[in-house]
């Protein structure tokens, strides 16, 4: 049986990133300074197949909603 929501280094392996904490921290503190302001899926860093994905995941409040929710308050939440 599968968890209801997936942890935000699940989102990463998801999106084909690396995915450690360290990654994590290090990709949100490159991609935060052009990523202020803007919607999590119409952020720099992604490609547009990363991107389809966060918008439908956000759309769909889906298993993946946590955690996009969670990245979009740490990269472009000020």
């Amino acid at each position: 049986m599968q968890r209801g929501h997936h942890s935000i280094s699940e989102l990463f392996d998801q999106l084909g990133l690396p995915s450690t904490d360290m990654d994590i921290e290090a990709f949100i503190a490159r991609h935060r300074p052009d990523s202020l302001g803007c919607a999590l899926p119409e952020a720099p860093p992604w490609t547009a197949t990363q991107a389809a994905f966060l918008r439908e995941a956000i759309a769909a409040d889906a298993d993946w909603a946590q955690s996009a929710e969670w990245l979009s308050l740490a990269l472009c939440q000020s």
